[in-house]
């Protein structure tokens, strides 16, 4: 603190005021030799709160899951090479999809890169960090500078913003305290609105000229804070409208004609129909991936398609680059009438009225007994984690849900749902499956000192059961009995193990009303069933794969 009396604002505190006027609001980190003056520059500024995760991995979950809550910046702060490049699959899934993570890491001083001599946590050269970092990130920048660091600061985190991915800045120990100006206001790029307007009129005449328009809405509408500008667009046009896999939850709250969520062959027919045989599909904000279109027995057809994504928009032989989302979303709002007769849609009916009884558990009965309890109390924001935990959540009711639905790296459900506790202050309920747990559910240990209190359910089949459905019969998916709940009280919340239906029940009834520590709830499953979703997931791929065959 000598440092930032004797000479104002500091290169650490110059950043760390930037992160905060860009929305940023709060840093998740593991402390390290490298990055320590950057930890107490943190702490002691008070300027963003700092919470402290147990493995790196999970810092980067945790920060990617408050990036995709607050369509913000998510602050991610590590220690060189052993730290940050622990670190990588997790910026490498906010990279794949569309999270605006700020990396912080610290790296060597000038004095220690200037004796030739090789430094712990270095791999071939001083720069192989950055070099690595350089594919998973779309800006970076070493601040060895302090004249330039206020220029190069704001480059990359307004970078960040624009393109909605992370971004890397490595700060050396030994300049955390020189004296550096305040980084420039946030730059938006010009919108050019006439190019905006013209784009939308071509759209809105092609959609009045179709005989079955239909709207997919994905990520990019959550990740740009458009969920409100869209719903009031899409009722104006009264076309028929549905989510991607990944944007599932998205509009949780809102009125418009909303089908529900596009799953190919692996969802409602209805729906599959709508999508795959309109004649103008207006897709906003989708990622063209496997798992947002790879269960339809009939592609969507590109050639019929509007494509607005990444900052473009694309349609038969038409490109319009430098097109934002929300300057289309708001040139369309400007000139758009009703062209459908769709009206707002009432919510989808997700099952409720689990029986309290003792039957055994299966998979969907999870799903069940949640949308019982949010009938009953509310609804909560939830974090799902990869394989079948992600396609029970498919079957909860619409509320706020952060899941790797693209990328689908296994251990972001715990991390993602301390995320949610500290960036909106909301309980949480975490979905994770025994495979995913043994990774990164030992962060619940964190939840006491911070007051967190998630209800975490872990579906326990002692089993890499999705994996089981793409390839039977052998050991290697087995899993032995962890007797998670077990393990709770020492890691500071409460655990309970439940095999019947009214258990179940009785637990998440108990967990709700229980808000002094985090709750697990181990839900044991049988081995070989998966939920209703994910087994017309596997079946729709099984009888694609099988069509190509032939």
């Amino acid at each position: 603190m000598e440092n930032r009396r004797a000479n104002g604002r500091t290169l650490a505190t110059a950043l760390l005021d930037a992160l905060k006027d860009r929305g940023a609001r709060q840093a998740f980190g593991l402390p390290g030799d490298f990055v320590l003056p950057f930890f107490r520059a943190v702490q002691e500024s008070g300027i963003l709160p700092l919470y402290t995760l147990s493995h790196e991995p999970s810092v980067g979950y945790a920060a990617d899951a408050a990036a995709r809550l607050g369509s913000t910046l998510g602050v991610a702060v590590v220690t060189y090479g052993a730290g940050a490049l622990n670190m990588v699959n997790a910026v490498a899934q906010a990279y794949a999809e569309k999270s605006p993570m700020v990396v912080i890491s610290g790296g060597p001083g000038a004095e220690e890169a200037r004796m030739g001599l090789g430094l712990h946590h270095q791999v071939k050269s001083l720069n192989s960090q950055l070099e690595i970092f350089r594919e998973v990130t779309c800006a970076q920048a070493i601040l060895n500078d302090p004249d330039t660091a206020p220029s190069e600061i704001a480059r990359v985190l307004d970078t960040a913003l624009a393109l909605s991915r992370p971004v890397y800045l490595e700060i050396p120990r030994d300049l955390v305290d020189r004296p550096c100006k305040r980084v420039p206001q946030l730059s938006q790029p010009p919108v050019d609105t006439g190019a905006a307007r013209a784009c939308a009129a071509e759209i809105l005449s092609r959609l009045q000229s179709a005989e079955r328009p239909a709207i997919l809405i994905g990520v990019e509408a959550r990740r740009y804070g458009l969920e409100g500008k869209l719903a009031s667009l899409c009722r104006t046009l009264g076309i028929p409208v549905a989510t991607t896999f990944m944007g599932r939850g998205l509009f949780a709250g809102e009125v418009l004609p909303l089908l529900g969520t596009y799953l190919g062959s692996a969802g409602k027919a209805s729906i599959a129909e709508t999508i795959e045989g309109a004649d103008c599909l207006l897709m906003l904000g989708v990622i063209l991936s496997d798992t947002n279109f790879g269960v339809s027995h009939r592609n969507v057809d590109l050639r019929a398609s509007i494509r607005a994504f990444g900052s473009a928009v694309a349609f038969s032989h038409h490109n319009y680059p430098d097109i934002t989302l929300e300057a289309l979303v708001d040139a369309l709002a400007e000139i758009a009438g009703p062209i459908g007769e769709a009206s707002a849609a009432a919510a989808p009916c997700y099952a409720t009225g689990l029986p309290c009884d003792d039957t055994a558990l299966e998979p969907s009965d999870v799903a069940m007994a949640l949308n019982d309890l949010f009938a009953a109390s509310g609804t909560m924001p939830m974090a799902a984690d990869v394989g079948d935990s992600l396609f029970v959540g498919l079957e909860v009711c619409d509320t706020d849900l952060v899941a790797p639905g693209y990328y689908a790296s296994m251990g972001m459900g715990v991390p993602a749902a301390l995320a949610i506790c500290a960036s909106t202050g909301r309980r949480p309920v975490a979905l994770v499956g025994d495979g995913a747990f043994q990774m990164t559910g030992w962060e619940l240990g964190n939840c006491r000192r911070n007051g967190w209190a998630p209800i975490v359910i872990v579906l326990n089949n002692r089993s890499w059961e999705m994996l089981r459905c793409f390839q039977p019969g052998q050991p290697y998916h087995d899993l032995d009995d962890w007797h998670f709940a077990q393990m709770a009280a020492p890691l500071g919340g409460k655990g309970v193990r439940v095999t019947t239906r009214s258990q179940l029940k009785q637990a998440l009834e108990a967990a709700r009303e229980d808000s002094g520590s985090f709750q697990l709830i181990e839900v044991m499953l049988p081995r070989g069933k998966t939920s209703n979703s994910l087994e017309r997931y596997s079946s729709a791929l099984r009888q694609i794969s099988v069509l190509k065959d032939e």
